[in-house]
């Protein structure tokens, strides 16, 4: 990514712990060090509907070298873990390409399920929730 996009990112995601209480954690695989990825929660306010609005959403990102070891569900399972202890008001959502078989079935060992169909910035996605 270009500095500017990565300063943005910085930025963006230090202000939700700021402000939030919540936020994104790098993944780290602890064979070798790496930064791998990350994931964590946020409230990205998308112009989109359904509303996902103060409602957490949980997001993850990995390099592509590292699909398939297991390490999206691991990251997903432990920021679940913490929005167990931090989030109790609320259901925790999330939302993929139709296309992204992997991370749809990373969502559904974690008890989420579809809860709507819809486009967001012309492209169609999936909207998943997870009661808390």
């Amino acid at each position: 990514m270009p500095e500017e996009d990565v300063w943005t990112k910085v930025l963006r995601n230090n202000g939700h712990w700021s402000l939030l209480g919540f936020g994104y954690w790098a993944v780290e695989e602890v064979a070798t060090g790496s930064y791998i990825g990350s994931v964590g929660f946020a409230d990205w306010r998308r112009n989109m509907e359904p509303s996902l609005k103060g409602e957490p959403e949980i997001g993850w990102v990995l390099d592509p070298a590292m699909h398939g070891r297991g390490y999206a569900t691991e990251a997903v399972a432990a920021a679940l873990a913490w929005g167990q202890e931090h989030f109790t008001c609320c259901r925790t959502v999330c939302i993929i390409d139709p296309a992204n078989t992997p991370s749809l079935r990373v969502a559904a060992k974690h008890g989420y399920h579809a809860v709507a169909e819809t486009i967001y910035k012309d492209k169609p996605i999936i909207v998943l929730a997870r009661p808390q």
